[in-house]
């Protein structure tokens, strides 16, 4: 494993450094804006801005990157975003934010293109899915530490918007010192929402709603555990909390997912995490109990997206899985775009308990609409059965790597169910441990 790391090391050091100073970033504000006295509303705006530009980001900067290069693009982007955070704190007004939000938002999707479409070229094809853990792994966890080091200041000094914007500079070195052969990006393909939801409707609605639910909480998570009485030492530790809950549930939520009927696995981890956003309302008021909240929060929300893009897998030919995957990611961004406005004015309008009733409905809906499909009829795999990938919403680059391990690649029939079990190595699956795919429901009507 040392031998697979060391050759992109730089790459995986970079990302990390940067999304240190991202994931404090995206806290800090949330906590500033509020002692500025902004309104719920505003600040569900200011995280819908910046999913925004995140989804303008997947438009403009496979060009940006195409036409500086890997290096520059990273540097540059980088710049951009270090020079927003520092705006910040010089500019404390709403509509400021929205838009430095925005430019935020475009900045990072460039800089995970850069990053994720190196990884995806370097990595030799049969470690990919090994380079493709890591690499959510480190994700994961720096965006878990970043929220620890809200311990060092308060959120009214200038010093937490200075360290976030150092370590988004530092993490321009390593990129730019990397003798790496710099790859190209090929546009994905396109595949039509009509075609995609004929083919998955419970893969749509999944992403749709759990981008809702998950952009309410990166919007304005840390809002609502601050408006229940806790300081930011705590607040620090309930994202945390949320964030390594859902990593460690990545295992067991997958192999349930991998061995059960899909819809099914997602009724049960949809209940979980809408069981979870019923304890955050219920136990919002009791100071350290909320902590058991947002563990069973972050077990099941956190799970809800990587069963999706497996069960849209299911239902794709093998020449549609990576368009088909992009446009599900565009689904989910539009989701999370949406979701902070809307739960902003629903805090707004009501009280802070209405953000995390707002995660409960939306995870609700999304158990109750995988239910009812599954009612419907059996549930028969297209091509080959997929394998749960742990996976956070990025850019479009990281798919074609993480769908080299998402698919078996040696299918033969279940002897007891007939379809598509898994005779592919371990060394090449996610974390979880595929079982036989049930076979109860119907095809999906297809163009």
């Amino acid at each position: 494993m040392i031998r697979l790391l060391v050759p992109i090391g730089a790459l995986l050091t970079g990302i990390a450094l940067l999304l240190l100073g991202t994931g404090l970033l995206n806290t800090l504000l949330a906590l500033r804006g509020s002692a500025e006295g902004f309104a719920d509303q505003t600040l569900g705006l200011l995280g819908s801005a910046y999913f925004a530009g995140f989804i303008l980001g997947t438009w403009l900067c496979p060009r940006l990157i195409r036409r500086m290069g890997h290096v520059r693009a990273f540097t540059f982007l980088a710049a951009a975003e270090a020079a927003c955070v520092l705006i910040h704190v010089l500019w404390v007004e709403p509509g400021m934010w929205l838009l430095l939000r925005m430019i935020t938002g475009v900045a990072l999707v460039g800089i995970y293109t850069v990053i994720e479409s190196w990884l995806n070229t370097t990595a030799p094809p049969e470690r990919r899915g090994q380079i493709f853990a890591c690499y959510m792994a480190v994700n994961l966890g720096s965006l878990a530490l970043a929220q620890q080091l809200l311990r060092w200041d308060s959120p009214m000094a200038f010093t937490l918007f200075a360290i976030s914007a150092i370590l988004i500079v530092v993490a321009v070195m390593p990129v730019s010192a990397t003798r790496l052969a710099q790859p190209t990006i090929s546009d994905t393909p396109a595949l039509s929402l009509k075609r995609l939801w004929q083919a998955a409707p419970v893969a749509c609605a999944g992403a749709v709603l759990s981008g809702l639910g998950m952009g309410g909480f990166w919007g304005l998570g840390a809002v609502y555990a601050g408006r229940m009485g806790m300081d930011t030492v705590q607040i620090a530790g309930f994202v945390s909390l949320v964030i390594v809950a859902g990593a460690l549930s990545q295992w067991p939520m997958g192999r349930l997912s991998d061995q059960i009927d899909r819809r099914k696995a997602l009724v049960l981890i949809c209940g979980l995490a809408a069981v979870g956003g019923v304890l955050m309302a219920l136990l919002g008021p009791f100071g350290q109990w909320l902590l058991v909240a947002a563990a069973v929060f972050g077990a099941g929300s956190f799970a809800v997206y990587p069963a999706v893009v497996a069960h849209l897998i299911d239902h794709l030919h093998q020449e549609d899985i990576l368009s088909g995957n992009a446009a599900l990611l565009m689904l989910h961004g539009l989701g999370a775009a949406i979701g902070p406005a809307l739960a902003g004015v629903l805090m707004s309008l009501t009280a802070p308990v209405a953000l995390p009733l707002f995660f409960t409905l939306m995870f609700a809906l999304c158990a109750f609409y995988a239910l009812w499909q599954l009612r419907q009829g059996r549930d028969r795999i297209v091509d080959e059965a997929a394998h749960y990938i742990p996976m956070v919403r990025t850019s479009n680059a990281v798919l074609e790597m993480m769908l080299e391990d998402a698919t078996h690649e040696d299918v033969e029939p279940s002897p007891v169910t007939g379809d598509a079990a898994a005779d592919t190595p371990p060394e090449a699956h996610a974390p979880a441990d595929p079982g036989p795919q049930t076979d109860e429901q119907a095809p999906p009507a297809r163009p």
